[in-house]
């Protein structure tokens, strides 16, 4: 089923829904161990999962397997991410043949990050520049069959040339076929209510759904908001400071 189906059957029936987002293990072991967690959290009745991709498609085998599980041993509606970054077309190609015969129907169509050791993003021969090229290739080898969600940024994109021009990406992105609209993780909530009217004043109206990363520990969620140049309220920094070593150190 298309998540884009859920999501707007969630808002007719005026119900709250939630995902979950897992990333592919680098161990045997950590893949026995998410297969476990994917058991128990089933419990909670996500309305979907979707399950992360790594910089040049390094996680690209895992990540399908992964999807394809979820759903027929767990039930899981799935989104598979696919990225841009050293994918020729051809590999691409081939990731979302495999994806539909798998019966997974969803994907995050993404620009994505660096490969390991390489500082800039760079393009590919008879790859693609950006992500709704992604999007459009999509649509032309697959028509209306994937239902596709892409990236926003409340805050900005870390390479970006500014926030209008990131609205304006994102707009582009929409008008090529994307479904709807999950954002870069933020902590300011004001943040994500101005991007959402920014969006909507700008023609974008489909479902924006807010990407929310819960902190697991303090090393990591500096890693991250560092990384995405993520602001953090005086209210969090407050919060985390008197148990950042005694509480995160056990984690």
């Amino acid at each position: 089923m298309k998540i884009i189906d859920i999501i707007n059957q969630k808002a007719h029936n005026n119900e709250t829904s939630f995902s979950f987002e897992y990333f592919p293990p680098k161990t045997d072991k950590g893949v026995e161990n998410l297969y476990e967690r994917l058991d128990r959290m089933s419990e909670f009745k996500p309305a979907w999962i979707d399950v992360t991709w790594g910089a040049g498609g390094s996680t690209s085998k895992l990540t399908h397997e992964i999807c394809e599980n979820a759903q027929k041993l767990f039930g899981f509606e799935t989104m598979m991410h696919m990225t841009c970054t050293n994918m020729p077309k051809e590999e691409i190609r081939a990731a979302l043949q495999r994806a539909r015969d798998s019966g997974i129907q969803n994907i995050l169509a993404l620009r994505g990050d660096p490969p390991r050791g390489q500082e800039a993003w760079q393009q590919i021969e008879g790859g693609f520049a950006h992500a709704v090229d992604l999007v459009k290739f999509i649509r032309a080898e697959h028509g209306n069959y994937f239902g596709i969600c892409v990236a926003g940024y409340p805050e900005g994109h870390v390479d970006g040339t500014g926030y209008d021009d990131d609205l304006k990406y994102l707009r582009e992105k929409v008008d090529a076929g994307a479904d709807f609209i999950i954002t870069q993780l933020f902590y300011d909530t004001k943040l994500f209510l101005k991007f959402v009217r920014d969006c909507r004043a700008l023609g974008i109206n489909c479902p924006i759904v807010p990407g929310i990363m819960p902190i697991h520990g303090f090393a990591g969620f500096q890693r991250m908001t560092s990384t995405c140049k993520t602001f953090v309220t005086k209210e969090i920094s407050d919060a985390l400071e008197p148990i950042k070593v005694d509480f995160f150190d056990f984690l």
